[in-house]
């Protein structure tokens, strides 16, 4: 399989998994987070570790070595991209609607 380069692409692929999208969930929520404190019980660390690595690869995230525990935060810029993505698509004509403030639920992989 062809891997994309277009860095939009890569963005989109790394939100689009229910683990990776709650860790940017909680992270937009905290702001910055221990490794040590990310995930679920049900979660393995190895699994863990792959998804802060896709997430890091697609521009999502930044860490931050401290001692022997890394902290990970939102890159700003991936926050913006991501923003620019979402409200660049629409129907032709129609009026933008008013943005849904609630928040939505997280959802945990059950497998």
């Amino acid at each position: 399989m062809r891997r994309h380069t277009d860095p939009d692409v890569l963005l989109l692929q790394g939100a689009a998994d229910p683990t990776r999208l709650a860790i940017l969930r909680q992270l937009s929520d905290v702001g910055e987070v221990c490794a040590c404190d990310l995930g679920h019980p049900d979660i393995s660390q190895p699994t863990l570790s792959h998804h802060l690595r896709v997430l890091r690869e697609a521009g999502w995230i930044t860490g931050d070595r401290r001692g022997t525990w890394i902290w990970y935060s939102l890159r700003p810029e991936a926050v913006v991209r991501w923003r620019r993505l979402s409200g660049g698509i629409g129907i032709p004509g129609a009026p933008s609607p008013e943005p849904d403030r609630r928040r939505l639920a997280v959802v945990q992989p059950t497998g």
